[in-house]
């Protein structure tokens, strides 16, 4: 008997569509969508892990699936691919743990997400696909870095341009090729140079700055220290203005643009150079206050800094050198955040020359300055600064107040101007400052400066906090580097890179048995002699020993989307005119600084070399919210013991969760979370569970109950598998239940039994149109070739209108319930116009593809429904006739007025005062106020 079996209905769509190509993209230039405009809608790819995917994953896959079929029927011409980011360290780490090499753990870890993803029903082309370790993508990730490498940054005409077109000075040229070569490598944006890096010992590789989150690695949560070290880096730093300007016109959340701003971290300020009073060196420090000059008590130096060494007295040399090597070990975040509590430093024995009054001041170093942002030297204003108050507070420096505190601060804080309490950090009225007294702080600040620049010991500046992009790992599974290293007679190198032609791309990994991490900045690709060591035109050279990061691969793989099989390009320049930029790209907001900053640099350094035809590669982007394991519900152990008996009498037991170690901030996914002491109640349904007053209580009790659902994770053991999920309810119940939940961006916590909910609105959905009772597949007896009544009518056109615009919104929850609705709408009917049911079937489609086909073959249709026009309503039947309007006087209602649905404030208000029930109340006395919500309320106030 035909009745709703969705493993059957699936599995029989799902081979259709792939046996028939049905979502196979056709080139621009192809008839068949000759005239369409296109849209390209684009998925973060995921990163293939051996665990497979949980419930949480095809959140954002299924958005984009229910409006890239949304868009076909609409007449689009659609590309919606689907690849993989397989190279890098999770990959590794996994292959570590299991013994088995990584190139196999990726292969097997690829073949189970593509299954898993291919059981959903999206409608990718799977001709498309890519994989970031397949040597036909990695070849053009490879040219890409060579076009990097070959690149620098004209400042003048704000555009990267090759390297050839580097001007050389002539001194540069006289000193001979040796010099303009290191003149070159010294502007490309690909470059190596000696840096203080990210060492993670554990996984035995540099990290980046992104890559480090609360001094450890975000992968594994190992230890990370700092350390000088000879690497490959990335000039994002001279792309970081073109970063920040370009965000403003995309159509991205206010968040992510922040977090791409602060990571940028724009100052303007000046640049002051400050003299050594018994050296000839000069320390510049770079401050967006120089109002405050006058203030500057002190300076202090990153531990790292060039001078230290220079002008540190013999007897404080001990002191220092001991400071700076315990600095080396710690993390920048150790660095600035933790020594928030607590201020350290040496004084080197040497002073400064403040500018701007002459007076000396002392130079100290201390670890929460570092070498990477500015100058790597500040100047101290203690009245002014936390930081800089909290340390002059803890070796006794001066304070001197440049800033006048207002009255209202100075009363609050029990400061005095001459004796602070804490530094005042706002702007104001300068005073104790010369030339600038009674200045307000803008002035003030243009005045400095222009001061500074006629003497010339200073100069306007921007700063960035963005460091240049870390791009060695000195780890094995990721792309290798297609550079060789000129080695000299001595067995040294000789500084001369030699780059591979695109002739000798791609260069593959050596197959190593052994790819453990050595522990040490040779990486394991020094294992592989063989391999590393090349004879080329008499000459030896050396390979680089360290891989790309993970990163190199996701910077670019929308492109290859677009032109996945080119030998010869990157991808065709008249496609990637076609399709770019992508129009809607969905992913979490977890890759804010990562992917899509260093997507925009690469995109941006190709787009000035001509390879791409826009200068920003993603117009829309959209971040799903987190998909929390189900809610879990506790009471504290008092209240337990005290209520055990009743519970029990409920089948709910309890499961003693002991305190969380250390102190838990509110994480922003949970609904609540305390790090205390608890028992957690197992067997407790949601119809168990009550609000009052805003709490949550045990039904029928008023015993209190703490809700909280956490991130899917295996430690956690709350993670749903999709297999389980399909297996019992069908992939499109996991669909329609993903996108019903709440809005696509929010946070929610999973719950079975909503899957069964929209498992049974789909199997009313069938029951509307299928005969159960039939033998074979045939249409219910109540569907008949009649004309719909006025109200299905209206209706139906209602729902047409609210599918089309919340789906084209992506407020895929509302639509869903609109359809809901309509379903209940059409179940009391008993007869069902054929001609509503299949538009209704067709706006079901995006959402619910199999049993959408499903139901449209049943009405006879010999071909898939996936490029049927989108259904259109007619304006005249969404307005609804009249609508009700309560009338309020004094707060009760007195009346209620049918009146057109249209109708404006100003004609409901006199409707209301002429309807005989108000009149009654009102009359003999005042009306003081009628106050009209639209279309929703009138309140009348009488006295």
């Amino acid at each position: 008997m035909p009745s709703f079996n969705p493993a059957d209905v699936e599995r029989r769509w799902q081979a259709f569509w792939e046996a028939n190509k049905t979502f196979r993209t056709p080139d621009p230039g192809d008839a068949a969508v000759a005239g369409k405009p296109k849209y390209y809608i684009l998925d973060m790819f995921p990163y293939p892990s051996g665990a497979g995917l949980h419930v949480g994953h095809p959140e954002g896959y299924t958005a984009t699936d229910i409006l890239a079929r949304f868009k076909r029927m609409g007449g689009f011409h659609v590309l919606h691919p689907m690849g993989w980011d397989a190279y890098g360290l999770p990959a590794e780490e996994y292959a570590r743990k299991t013994g088995t090499h990584p190139r196999k753990t990726t292969v097997a870890n690829i073949t189970t997400f593509r299954r898993q993803i291919k059981s959903l029903g999206f409608s990718y082309d799977w001709d498309r696909e890519v994989d970031t370790t397949d040597p036909d993508y990695f070849k053009w990730t490879q040219w890409i870095f060579l076009v990097v490498h070959d690149t620098w940054y004209d400042p003048a005409a704000k555009k990267g341009r090759p390297i050839s077109e580097l001007p050389i000075p002539a001194d540069v040229q006289a000193a001979g090729a040796d010099a303009v070569r290191k003149y070159q490598d010294d502007h490309r944006l690909a470059y190596q140079a000696e840096a203080m890096v990210n060492w993670c010992p554990a996984m035995g590789t540099v990290l980046a700055n992104e890559e480090v989150v609360d001094g450890k690695s975000d992968v594994g949560g190992h230890p990370v220290e700092r350390r000088a070290l000879r690497q490959w880096l990335m000039r994002i730093t001279a792309y970081a203005e073109r970063l920040l300007v370009d965000l403003d016109p995309l159509d991205w959340s206010e968040s992510i643009k922040k977090m791409q701003r602060q990571w940028i971290g724009k100052s303007e300020g000046a640049e002051v150079d400050f003299k050594l009073a018994a050296h000839s060196e000069t320390i510049s420090v770079f401050t967006t206050r120089p109002d405050t000059l006058f203030g500057a008590t002190y300076m202090v130096l990153s531990p790292e800094h060039p001078l230290v060494k220079t002008i540190t007295t013999p007897g404080q040399r001990t002191a220092v050198e001991q400071y700076q090597e315990a600095a080396s070990r710690k993390s920048d975040f150790e660095r600035t955040e933790l020594a928030a509590k607590k201020k350290t430093g040496v004084f080197t024995g040497a002073f400064a020359i403040n500018p701007v009054n002459g007076k000396e001041i002392p130079v100290w170093i201390a670890d929460y300055v570092l070498a990477t942002y500015g100058t790597g030297a500040i100047m101290a204003v203690p009245a002014h600064d936390e930081r800089d108050f909290a340390f002059a507070k803890q070796f006794d420096l001066p304070i001197v107040t440049v800033v006048e505190p207002t009255a209202a601060w100075l009363k609050e804080t029990g400061s005095t101007v001459d004796v602070l309490t804490e530094a005042y950090c706002e702007e104001g009225t300068a005073i104790n400052s010369g030339i600038l007294d009674g200045l307000a702080t803008e002035p003030a600040k243009q005045k400095i400066i222009a001061w500074l620049e006629e003497r010339g010991i200073g100069t306007r500046r921007v700063n960035y906090k963005l460091r240049d992009w870390l791009f060695s790992r000195q780890r094995y599974w990721g792309e290798p580097f297609p550079l060789l290293h000129e080695i000299g007679p001595d067995g040294r190198p000789t500084g001369t890179v030699r780059r591979l032609s695109v002739d000798d791309l791609p260069l593959k990994l050596p197959d190593l048995e052994d790819f453990n991490p050595t522990g040490n900045p040779e990486g394991p690709l020094t294992k592989a002699e063989e391999w590393v060591t090349v004879t080329l035109d008499g000459k030896t050279y050396r390979r680089e020993t360290n891989t790309m990061p993970q990163w190199a691969g996701s910077c670019w793989y929308f492109l290859r989307y677009i032109d996945p099989k080119n030998p010869n390009a990157l991808a065709d320049p008249a496609k990637l005119k076609h399709w770019l930029p992508v129009d809607l790209y969905v992913g979490g907001a977890e890759h804010a600084v990562l992917h899509l900053l260093y997507s925009r640099f690469w995109h941006k350094v190709l787009y000035d070399r001509g390879s791409v035809p826009c200068v920003e590669p993603f117009q829309k982007l959209v971040n799903q919210g987190m998909i929390l394991g189900e809610t879990e519900y506790h009471v504290t152990p008092s209240i337990y013991a005290a209520n055990t008996e009743r519970m029990t009498g409920m089948g709910v037991e309890g499961a003693h969760r002991p305190a969380e170690q250390g102190s838990e901030k509110e994480d922003t996914y949970a609904l609540k979370t305390r790090a205390v002491d608890a028992v957690k109640l197992l067997n407790l349904p949601d119809e168990l569970v009550e609000k009052k007053k805003g709490k949550l209580t045990l039904k029928g009790t008023d015993v209190e109950l703490t809700g909280r659902a956490d991130k899917m994770s295996k430690s956690r053991g709350n993670v749903v598998n999709p297999d389980d999920v399909v297996s019992e309810y069908g992939a499109d119940s996991l669909r329609l239940y993903e996108m019903f939940m709440g809005p696509l961006e929010a946070t929610k916590p999973w719950n079975m039994k909503g899957v069964e909910g929209v498992y049974r609105f789909l199997s009313r959905v069938w029951r509307l149109v299928v005969d159960e009772a039939a033998e074979t597949m045939a249409l219910s007896p109540a569907v008949r070739d009649v004309e719909p009544d006025t109200d299905t009518l209206r209706a139906l056109h209602r729902t047409i209108q609210k599918v089309t615009d919340d789906t084209d919104g992506m407020r895929f929850n509302t639509a869903i319930s609109a359809m809901m609705e309509f379903t209940n709408h059409m179940t009391k009917l008993e007869v069902r116009p054929r001609k509503v049911l299949e538009t209704f079937v067709l706006l079901l489609a995006p959402y619910a593809p199999h049993v959408a086909e499903e139901l449209w073959a049943a009405f006879g249709h010999a071909t898939t429904l996936a490029y049927e026009p989108w259904p259109k309503y007619d304006p005249a039947l969404t307005k609804a006739d009249e609508i009700e309007i309560p009338v309020q006087v004094n707060g009760k209602v007195k009346a209620k007025l049918m009146v057109p649905a249209e109708i404006d404030d100003k004609a409901l208000e006199a409707v209301a005062l002429a309807d005989p029930r108000v009149q009654e109340q009102i009359a003999g006395k005042t009306v003081k106020m009628v106050k009209v919500v639209p279309k929703r309320l009138v309140n009348i106030v009488i006295s």
